[in-house]
C-alpha cells in the first residue's frame, strides 16, 4: 500500500465508473490507473485524475499486473465482469465489482472461488443497500413492529426503460441475460436484504411487448427517418441503436414470484411505463410498511382483548427520509467509503459477495422460467 493510502486502478473508466471519484476524494485512497478499450474515455479519465498522474492502458491485463496497485474497481459491461475480477484477485488485488456480479450464476461461483483462494476482499456494488430510504425501511422491519414478515410486494415502473436499456448491448440476451437480472438484481437483492433470507424457488412470466420490431439492427437513432417523432430517440455515443430493431430479444415486462421459505414475495417490472416508480410493501402479522421514493408509511395493529382481530384499529405513521446527497440516493459515496473500511479496517459491509451471487442466481433462474414456459425453478445456494 502506498504512503498516500490505497492505490486503485479502474477497469472501465466511463459511465458507472464516475462513482469512483468518491474513492479519490477520500484521504485514504487515490485513483492511480485506468484501463479501457476507448482512448477517448482514457483521455477524459487522465484529465479528471491529472492530480494523480494516472497510468492508462487499453489492456486491462496490464493494469492488473502492476505492483503499484492495491485494489481494482471493475466497471466494464456486465458480461465482462467475471474475467477481470478473477484475474485481479489472483494477482493479489482487492476488488470492487459493479453490479450485477456477472450475467451467469456459474461465473459468480468462479468469482467466489477466486475470492476465497485469494485472501483479499471482494465487494459487489449492490448500492441500494446504502440508500438512506432503504436503510430506514429496514430499521422499521427489523424493529419488530410489523410482527413476523410474511409477504413482500415490489412494483417497479421504468419510464426511461427504452432510453436506458434498449439502445445498446443490454437489449441482447447473449450479453445481458435479461432485465430480471440486469435491472431487477437491485430489487431482488433488496428483498433478500429486507427479509434476511435468500430465495429458494421462483416462477416468472414476461414478454417483449413494446420494444423490438422490424427495424434493421444497424440502424442508429440519428440516421432514422422517424427521429423527430420517436418517443425513444437517443443520440448518445455508443447508446443509440434503434430500440425497435430486430435483434432485441429480452423481455420489457416481467412478473416474478419468489419463495423464500417462510416468506413469499412478488416483483413486477415494466420498461415502457409513462413514469418511473419504485414501490415496496412489506406485510407482517402485526402490520405493514410501504416505501415509495423517500416516503415510508407504517400501519400497525391496535387490537384489544375485547374486539376481534378483524375489527382491530390501526395506528398509522409516516416518515419522509428526505433527499440524500450523492449519486443513487446517497449510496455512491457511502458504498465507496464502505469498500475502504473493508480493506483498511476489516469492517464488513452491508452486502456480501454471496449476496451478489444470489441476486444473479435468482435473476437467471427467473429468466429461464419465462423462456421455458413459466416453469418453476429451484435456486441453488452458495456452496
Amino acid at each position: 500500500m502506498g504512503s498516500n493510502g490505497i492505490r486503485i486502478g479502474l477497469i472501465g473508466v466511463a459511465h458507472r465508473a464516475a462513482m469512483a471519484q468518491n474513492l479519490d476524494k477520500d484521504d485514504r485512497a487515490k485513483i492511480v490507473a485506468g484501463a479501457d478499450t476507448s482512448w477517448a474515455f482514457l483521455d477524459q479519465f487522465r484529465k479528471q485524475y491529472a492530480h494523480n498522474s494516472p497510468a492508462v492502458t487499453n489492456d486491462w491485463r496490464k493494469l492488473v499486473e502492476r505492483d503499484d496497485i492495491d485494489a481494482v474497481g471493475v466497471f466494464t459491461p456486465d458480461y465482462l465482469h467475471a474475467e477481470p475480477t478473477i484475474a485481479a484477485l489472483e494477482a493479489g488485488k482487492h476488488v470492487y465489482c459493479e453490479k450485477p456480479m456477472a450475467i451467469k450464476t456459474a461465473d459468480c461461483d468462479a468469482m467466489l472461488a477466486a475470492w476465497k483462494r485469494s485472501g483479499k476482499h471482494l465487494m459487489v456494488g449492490m448500492n441500494m443497500r446504502y440508500m438512506d430510504a432503504f436503510l430506514a425501511f429496514k430499521d422499521i422491519i427489523d424493529s419488530g413492529q410489523l410482527g413476523e414478515v410474511k409477504a413482500v410486494w415490489v412494483r417497479h415502473f421504468v419510464g426511461f426503460g427504452g432510453w436506458a436499456y434498449f439502445h445498446d448491448y443490454r437489449a441482447n440476451a447473449d450479453m445481458a441475460t435479461g432485465l430480471l437480472l440486469q435491472k431487477a438484481s437491485h430489487d431482488i437483492d433488496m428483498i433478500h436484504f429486507l427479509t434476511g433470507r435468500f430465495t429458494k424457488r421462483v416462477v416468472a412470466m414476461g414478454a417483449l411487448d413494446f420494444f423490438g420490431g422490424d427495424k434493421p439492427d444497424d440502424l442508429v437513432c440519428t440516421e432514422c427517418d422517424e427521429k423527430d417523432t420517436c418517443t425513444d430517440f437517443s443520440d448518445r455515443p455508443g447508446k443509440a441503436q434503434c430500440c425497435f430493431r430486430k435483434g432485441v430479444d429480452i423481455e420489457d415486462h416481467s412478473m416474478l414470484l419468489m419463495d423464500l421459505g417462510d416468506v413469499r414475495a412478488n416483483y413486477v417490472q415494466c420498461h415502457y411505463a409513462t413514469e418511473t416508480t419504485r414501490n415496496y410493501l412489506v406485510i407482517g402479522g402485526d402490520g405493514m410498511a410501504e416505501l415509495t421514493g423517500n416516503k415510508i408509511t407504517v400501519k400497525t395493529q391496535k387490537a384489544n382483548n375485547t374486539k376481534a382481530r378483524a375489527r382491530a384499529r390501526f395506528a398509522t405513521a409516516t416518515y419522509d427520509v428526505g433527499p440524500a446527497k450523492g449519486g443513487h440516493g446517497g449510496a455512491d459515496p457511502e458504498i465507496c467509503r464502505a469498500f475502504l473500511d473493508l480493506i483498511l479496517d476489516g469492517k464488513q459491509p452491508h452486502v456480501t459477495p454471496e449476496a451478489g451471487r444470489m441476486a444473479v442466481a435468482v435473476g437467471c433462474a427467473a429468466t429461464e422460467s419465462i423462456r421455458g414456459g413459466n416453469k418453476p425453478m429451484d435456486i441453488s445456494g452458495v456452496s
